[in-house]
């Protein structure tokens, strides 16, 4: 076959164009290896980087045996099965091809990577899901993290600058959007100041001040990046959903009102090797976060009813006791029960071989950058981390002697015996029983 162009996209929307031969059969890891020869990217970015094809409306992690060209030409058809995109949606459906950080291990790749285009390819991945609100962080997370984005790109703090003017013109270059809302004061716009400062902005600037650059030995300040990247990366890695895959769903909302009507909202299911996050997709904050030893999951398909990823997890309910079950409704249910499958066979497999490494001694760390065994849980009361069950609405069991009552609309109880047994969870085990009483 004639050469043909690919082009292939990265984190930060720059297009690396190649010219293949047989593209039809071209394999996704044929075209890795490609993109790295062109970027001439170290072999450790074959464990940190993946290839995607990435759409609005989905985005699917390539296996290296798949083959880009056919999936592409196949995405109107995933689309369908996958999603609820309206017909015209589908039928202009496009996807691109991207090289994005691998949605499984090992999630600390970043931090231990030496090579500088590597770290940045990490960094500017990590930096567009922040300011897409897709990691939700708390305001003195986005201004740290902002922070070290105004040193990559406007360099160090000068005070005397133009600092302030620069940073209020790109905001929304430094904090997700919802942070760079400014109020219009009447007394400010007669003074000529026009809107006010966001709550965000005076606090991004004064992080921005604080961050500080590396100095060498004769003591001047390293010209690298490398440090600044690294940082952020460290920074990202401290919030539960780095390192996550993404998927889209609905939850039903709470009964409220005279006439109990609930509707549903709009969420994001957030799955990596650590839990699964569910976050509410219009507020930015999590609405349930879920190690796998605390949870059971099943899911449905659309042949039995509504595509549904089940989540059963424990709760407590005016001093009682109660299993509770959330559902999530979604076209992907499928593609996210097949995630969390996968990643609790790699715990289960990372388990088996921990013995090993402590007989023959633990892997050399890469400094004193290398992260933490257990990523920090960051626990601010109010954090847009911490779980909102308020906001959910459950179906819940409650243990009467010997017998399991449901109290919700009749389910079937299949996925209970789906008990996980990793590590010491807090989960209780609910057994099936015949008599079960429909609410």
């Amino acid at each position: 076959a004639a050469a043909a162009d690919v082009l292939v996209y990265l984190a930060d929307d720059t297009v690396v164009p190649l010219a293949v031969e047989n593209l039809p059969s071209l394999t996704a890891h044929e075209l890795h290896r490609a993109v790295r020869e062109v970027l001439q990217l170290p072999d450790i970015a074959l464990e940190a980087f993946a290839l995607w094809l990435v759409s609005p409306l989905l985005e699917v992690q390539l296996k290296p045996k798949h083959q880009p060209y056919k999936l592409g030409r196949q995405w109107p058809e995933l689309l369908l099965r996958f999603t609820d995109a309206p017909d015209d949606d589908v039928v202009a459906g496009q996807c691109r091809r991207q090289l994005a950080r691998l949605s499984r291990p090992p999630y600390h790749t970043g931090p231990q990577i030496h090579d500088e285009e590597v770290l940045r390819l990490l960094y500017e991945e990590a930096k567009g899901n922040v300011l897409a609100a897709r990691y939700p962080c708390d305001l003195e997370d986005c201004e740290a993290l902002g922070a070290l984005v105004c040193r990559v790109q406007l360099g160090p703090y000068q005070p005397g600058q133009p600092t302030a003017c620069a940073v209020r013109e790109k905001l929304d270059s430094f904090l997700p959007a919802h942070l760079c809302k400014r109020s219009h004061g009447l007394f400010a716009a007669l003074r000529g100041r026009g809107a006010k400062a966001g709550p965000g902005e005076q606090g991004l600037l004064n992080a921005y001040c604080q961050v500080k650059d590396a100095v060498g030995s004769e003591g001047e300040h390293e010209p690298s990046l490398g440090t600044h990247y690294r940082a952020y990366l460290l920074k990202s890695h401290e919030l539960p959903f780095y390192g996550c895959a993404f998927f889209h769903g609905e939850v039903d909302k709470p009964a409220q009102g005279f006439l109990h009507r609930g509707g549903r909202k709009p969420v994001v299911v957030a799955i990596s090797l650590e839990g699964v996050h569910v976050i509410d997709s219009r507020e930015k904050h999590v609405l349930l976060g879920l190690r796998f030893q605390e949870l059971s999951w099943d899911h449905t398909s659309p042949e039995e009813e509504e595509s549904v990823l089940w989540l059963e997890f424990d709760g407590d309910s005016e001093g009682t006791p109660v299993n509770r079950l959330l559902k999530i409704y979604s076209k992907q249910a499928e593609l996210m029960s097949g995630l969390i499958e996968y990643c609790i066979e790699l715990n289960q497999a990372s388990e088996l071989a921990a013995p090993q490494e402590t007989v023959s001694g633990p892997p050399s760390a890469a400094g004193p950058l290398a992260p933490p065994a257990q990523r920090p849980q960051l626990r601010r009361q109010d954090s847009v981390v911490c779980s909102r069950l308020q906001h959910l609405s459950t179906i819940d069991y409650v243990e009467e002697g010997q017998q399991i009552k449901r109290v919700k609309p009749k389910r079937t109880t299949s996925f209970f015996s789906r008990q996980l047994s990793m590590g010491q969870g807090s989960y209780t085990v609910v057994q099936p029983t015949d008599s079960l009483e429909q609410g």
